[in-house]
């Protein structure tokens, strides 16, 4: 069901889906220029018996844009922080793809007492490397192109620039549907305001950043699952392989997909989020009626 609530005077947009009482929370926060439907045929797959909130991050969706806001990572978590305490819930199991990854562990390391797990799909903040065309779109004056792109170009452009992407090897073609949906997501110019102020927080033209591989030990006592793409050619297969080894209580899972993992497997995808949350969140007994114990 979509829901909105205002936070610090902005409107913010959220889909809420699933039981309602006495299940594990589980957030699932998108990726730059994503949206809280892309989430959807994950959600159809973890079932009614957990407890999903899927948020609109500020600039992106159906929340608001305002121009000077602060779209950091940090302040993205903040949000993620002040959604679940207006909504009465403690504690959350926060899955994030891409840049939601980031904002995942900056969550997790900003208010560790809130976070319970962590399921970091295709995550940025785990190593320098960026596609070339997200380094690019930090170059200056990129802001009146990204206009004129969006206002003077028909659908059928968006859908061009795609497939130039995938021919020259920056997009592989299971991305293509992700990538458009992006494009198309830039048209409005509160988005496109976001989307660079976001970008650019947390990639230049030399690539990411932010690292959090130095920090990753702070996160050692949290579960954690990594997923990646082995044909990803936005964020590299080996900067989860590399924070696998670096957290030897995570579990690991390669999927043969591009950059999109959870939409081009949402099942499998919604099984490993199921697993985790079935590790934390034991079901009860029935010969005792005794409720799910939160770890």
């Amino acid at each position: 069901m979509r829901r909105e609530i205002t936070l610090h005077g902005h409107a913010m947009s959220y889909l809420e889906a699933g039981a309602t009482l006495g299940a594990p929370v589980v957030v699932l926060v998108h990726g730059l220029a994503g949206q809280a439907a892309s989430w959807d045929r994950v959600v159809a797959a973890l079932g009614p018996d957990v407890h999903v909130l899927i948020p609109d991050l500020l600039g992106h969706g159906r929340s608001a844009a305002p121009p000077g806001a602060d779209y950091s990572v940090g302040a993205h978590a903040s949000r993620l922080r002040d959604l679940l305490r207006a909504l009465g819930h403690e504690r959350a199991n926060v899955v994030g793809h891409s840049l939601g990854g980031g904002v995942a562990i900056a969550f997790a390391y900003q208010f560790p007492e809130r976070a319970d797990s962590l399921t970091l799909i295709s995550s940025g903040g785990l190593g320098p490397e960026l596609s070339v065309a997200l380094r690019v779109a930090c170059l200056p004056g990129l802001p009146l192109a990204a206009h004129l792109l969006a206002t003077l170009t028909p659908a059928w452009v968006a859908h061009l620039v795609c497939r130039v992407a995938a021919a020259v090897g920056l997009a592989c073609d299971a991305d293509l549907a992700g990538l458009g949906e992006s494009l198309h997501a830039l048209h409005e110019p509160g988005a496109r305001r976001a989307f660079l102020a976001t970008l650019r927080g947390v990639a230049s033209v030399a690539g990411q950043r932010l690292d959090a591989t130095g920090l990753l030990d702070l996160l050692a006592d949290l579960p954690i699952v990594l997923i990646a793409g082995r044909h990803d050619r936005c964020i590299p297969c080996h900067h989860a392989q590399r924070a696998h080894r670096l957290l030897p209580g995570s579990r690991l899972a390669v999927f043969d997909s591009g950059h999109f993992p959870h939409t081009e497997h949402p099942d499998r995808v919604a099984e490993e989020i199921r697993t985790l949350l079935g590790s934390l969140h034991p079901a009860p007994d029935p010969r005792w009626g005794q409720k799910p114990v939160v770890a």
